[in-house]
């Protein structure tokens, strides 16, 4: 697995994962903010742009990124944190390690399959793959995503690197995930957010996790689309982390 650190010398670590389809540079400016006083880790997720092996699963990737923990951090880090499919692969992680972290921050993560999505995907992806290429093309669906402008070099770059089998590969099991019920047992604080203007699967995929992790938090944050609280508002995202892991 290949990682990006941002203030390697500290002893608390965060890790965050990022969405599907972009890269560890969506949490650049929220992971310079931490750095200060958090070693962050914002690793490549498998299938996309720099990693070094294929997309398989979320629970192939969640496994994965719990070797990287036990190997480089003693089984335990101070936060983990994902955003879509990040936080999909987080909350497996919470499904198979309830004590992987102190704390968890899930943001917009899918837990209400969707069957008919996931099987018009890949005739879908097939047909529009090679539009992906052109710059007219990614800025439209840039636009869509409503990701700031700042990233579109880095979007525009790393999505014309992502093979159609795993482009393929990790939307499918976005649209298929189920959250797991062990997710109940987890020791860590679990924190969730979603988008007063998200779609309303994503609103209720929070209302879900809520429910089932005990003890766990809520927040719909108004005015805010998909993924904009830690990419759009990188300072209030990386203040709220600051002050569940009770740094100033």
């Amino acid at each position: 697995m290949k990682t990006v650190i941002f203030g390697e010398n500290n002893s608390d670590t965060i890790i965050l994962l990022h969405g599907g389809g972009l890269s560890w540079w969506g949490y650049r400016e929220a992971a310079q903010i931490l750095s200060k006083q958090y070693r962050v880790v914002l690793p490549i997720l498998d299938g996309h742009a720099g990693s070094d092996k294929d997309f398989t699963s979320i629970e192939d990737t969640a496994t994965e990124v719990i070797t990287y923990i036990d190997e480089n951090f003693g089984g335990r880090v101070k936060l983990l944190g994902g955003l879509s499919l990040g936080g999909q692969v987080a909350l497996e992680m919470l499904a198979q390690r309830g004590d992987i972290c102190e704390n968890a921050v899930i943001e917009s993560a899918l837990v209400i399959p969707s069957k008919m999505t996931a099987a018009l995907l890949p005739s879908s992806l097939k047909m529009s793959y090679g539009l992906i290429q052109k710059e007219w093309f990614a800025r439209k669906q840039f636009a869509a995503l409503r990701i700031p402008e700042e990233f579109f070099e880095d979007y525009f770059r790393d999505t014309k690197e992502i093979t159609l089998k795993n482009m393929t590969a990790f939307l499918t099991a976005n649209q298929q995930y189920e959250l797991k019920s062990s997710v109940k047992d987890t020791s860590a604080r679990v924190y969730v957010f979603a988008g007063g203007k998200e779609m309303k699967s994503v609103k209720r995929s929070a209302e879900m996790i809520n429910k089932a992790v005990k003890g766990s938090s809520i927040e719909v944050l108004d005015g805010m689309y998909h993924g904009e609280f830690s990419m759009k508002y990188a300072e209030r995202y990386a203040d709220k982390i600051i002050d569940i892991c009770g740094g100033k």
